[in-house]
């Protein structure tokens, strides 16, 4: 697992990535990638309009509004950032490099999104506003 101490992080402006390398942005169910790091994938990095979930070419999608392109709620969100987490530490030979999902055009705030992402595999690379913000949040066990 990510310490949180790796000095790593996803740049704020990305266009290239290397091949074992996945852009991961937020979606919306529908697969509408017309905005924001949704439209970068599409244009970019392998996206495909109508998939908004997973992995598509070197990106990979976790949903932050509905099919309606209403903003989902955080718990909801949850569920998908878990079932990308899942698949990243599964395909540990790539390496995920995770946009401030949820934070733009959804409309959250570095605190709601941050913590979604406090324990993730070493294969993960986060925003440097995550990892700031879960290093002075970190959990008492």
């Amino acid at each position: 697992m990510n310490n949180l101490t790796d000095t790593r992080y996803t740049p704020d402006n990305i266009s290239y990535i290397s091949d074992n390398e996945v852009f991961v942005f937020g979606s919306n169910l529908r697969g509408v990638h017309g905005a924001g790091t949704a439209k970068l994938a599409v244009n970019s990095f392998g996206a495909k309009y109508g998939q908004g979930i997973g992995l598509q070419g070197q990106s990979y999608g976790i949903p932050t509004k509905d099919y309606n392109i209403e903003t989902l709620p955080l718990a909801e969100i949850q569920l998908y950032v878990n079932e990308f987490l899942r698949f990243a530490k599964d395909n540990y030979i790539l390496t995920f490099l995770v946009t401030k999902i949820g934070c733009g055009l959804a409309g959250y705030t570095i605190k709601d999104i941050a913590p979604m992402f406090y324990s993730v595999s070493s294969n993960v690379v986060l925003p440097k506003e995550f990892v700031d913000f879960n290093q002075k949040n970190k959990k008492i066990n």
